[in-house]
């Protein structure tokens, strides 16, 4: 029964507490009990804060026992943790830099407080790579988290501490962040879901992206819901979504309704592939196998691109622009090193020139860049007048094995036998991410070697609602989250 409950989706989960059948106290022990299991082989909830989170489960119970009749918080006494990423007033919050390996701040990110607010109890912090800079989850501090279903490879990343312990069953939802995929890249690697939102809708202060972070918000990133289901994903998103406190007296946000009621009405795009970035064998098999799914369900779809938009848009300008963006969190030394490369390109790879270039720009050349985001942004807005959704994907390979050395542009990973740049990991996920677009991420199935396969289902800005209605409907047609072996 404890994995029962433990794998259960949140939604079912606030409902059992609102229902009484179940006591916040009761499944915060069976987090806390999840963990002892498997936290070790896993490594993926790196702080806990027990009795914090005690007095909390403590006081949701009082609440939901006292107020049988009553409107109750959306989240109240659901046990929940955060990716060590977002402040966390009271408990360790390092953004997986040594630099901030004692970091305790006062006061919560944001969207910490949001779910707080919301009656969430907050019982630890979930692992990720220094400053959310990779495709995996490890650093100097906590070392190296595995995926359930394949403990020889990692959960993706950044949010990697997060997706692992949701597909296992170590908490009830987590909140990630996302620059170039750090959402969606984990859902896809776990078999979980996660949704992007749409820029700007969820407000980012506190994310822990460099030592001197608390009062930005950093360009591109955005922070959302991991979780083993749709419903669960809106449930959070609903909670952290809307206008900074600092702004709220002046706007709402109100975002319109998915764009039919029936998702088999949808107008439904795909590029399930592109010779810029090849999908594997298996991820591609996958794909397709989800697509004649989705067609026997009803749906209507059809091979659909942007005319007038180049994929290779995403390395010239979406890559420079999430380089710029991160770049405060390199060291002093590394920033050297990358000014080093711009006056001295001649031996490094493309990318990695790439890399040193967009980190060292001028702001003029930073401009033109944006100037040029918006233009491919005014291409997809014309897209989605015929368009509900496309459906794309996440990442070229499943889960792979862990590999440190290096980073994301300077290793190389193996794709049916043929050598690729690492970076490519992540240019499916930035092709939607640099221009802002919202993105539902939800598995579909398994690959023959049995690791998970995800799909993004992306929709026009503000088509939140959209994404994750037909993530919904895909969820319903090919089953979604199902529990890895080691956490049954």
């Amino acid at each position: 029964m404890s994995s029962e409950v433990a794998t259960s989706s949140a939604s079912q989960l606030v409902q059992d507490l609102r229902a009484r059948t179940i006591s916040s106290t009761e499944l915060l022990d069976v987090y806390l009990e999840r963990h002892r299991e498997l936290g070790q082989t896993l490594n993926a909830v790196v702080t806990i804060d027990e009795d914090g989170a005690r007095a909390a489960a403590n006081a949701a119970d009082a609440q939901l026992a006292t107020e049988i009749d009553g409107e109750h918080p959306p989240l109240l006494g659901l046990p929940m943790t955060i990716k060590d990423a977002l402040a966390t007033a009271g408990m360790r919050s390092t953004g997986g830099a040594v630099e901030l390996a004692d970091h305790v701040p006062d006061v919560d990110a944001e969207v910490v407080n949001r779910v707080r607010s919301a009656g969430a109890v907050i019982f630890g912090k979930t692992n990720l790579p220094r400053w959310s800079g990779d495709v995996q989850a490890y650093n100097e501090i906590f070392g190296t988290t595995n995926n359930p279903w394949d403990l020889d490879c990692g959960p993706g990343g950044s949010s990697g501490g997060a997706s692992a312990a949701v597909a296992a069953g170590l908490t009830g939802a987590d909140i990630g962040t996302d620059i170039g995929g750090s959402v969606r890249l984990p859902a896809h690697f776990a078999g979980v879901c996660g949704h992007k939102p749409t820029f700007g809708i969820v407000p980012q202060l506190g994310y822990i992206s460099h030592p001197t972070y608390p009062r930005s918000e950093p360009d591109v990133n955005v922070i959302g819901p991991i979780a083993r289901t749709v419903d669960d994903l809106e449930l959070v998103f609903d909670v952290i979504a809307g206008p900074r406190a600092d702004q709220a007296p002046a706007w709402r946000l109100e975002l319109p309704p998915a764009r039919s009621d029936d998702p088999t009405a949808m107008r439904v795009a795909m590029h399930l592939d592109d010779a810029h970035v090849p999908v594997s064998s298996e991820v591609g098999d996958a794909l397709h196998a989800a697509a004649a799914a989705l067609a026997a369900s009803g749906v209507t779809l059809s091979d659909a691109w942007p005319d007038d938009l180049a994929f290779s848009d995403v390395e010239e300008i979406g890559l420079p622009l999430i380089s710029a963006a991160t770049s405060p969190g390199r060291s002093e030394a590394d920033f050297a090193e990358l000014q080093s490369i711009v006056l001295d390109p001649a031996g490094h790879p493309p990318s990695l020139q790439m890399r040193a270039k967009a980190s060292a720009m001028f702001h003029r050349d930073w401009l033109l860049a944006i100037e040029r985001r918006d233009e491919n942004r005014a291409k997809w807005a014309r897209f989605f007048e015929h368009h509900d959704v496309l459906l794309a994907p996440v990442a070229m390979v499943a889960a792979f094995p862990h590999v440190h050395e290096g980073h994301l542009y300077s290793r190389r990973l193996d794709v049916d036998g043929v050598e690729r740049s690492y970076h490519q990991l992540i240019m499916w996920t930035s092709q939607f991410g640099y221009v802002g677009l919202p993105s539902t991420v939800v598995p579909i199935g398994l690959t023959p070697r049995g690791v998970p396969v995800g799909i993004q289902v992306v929709g026009p800005h503000h088509g939140d609602r959209t994404t994750l209605a037909f993530a919904r409907h895909i969820e319903q047609v090919l089953g979604g989250y199902q529990v890895p072996p080691i956490a049954r």
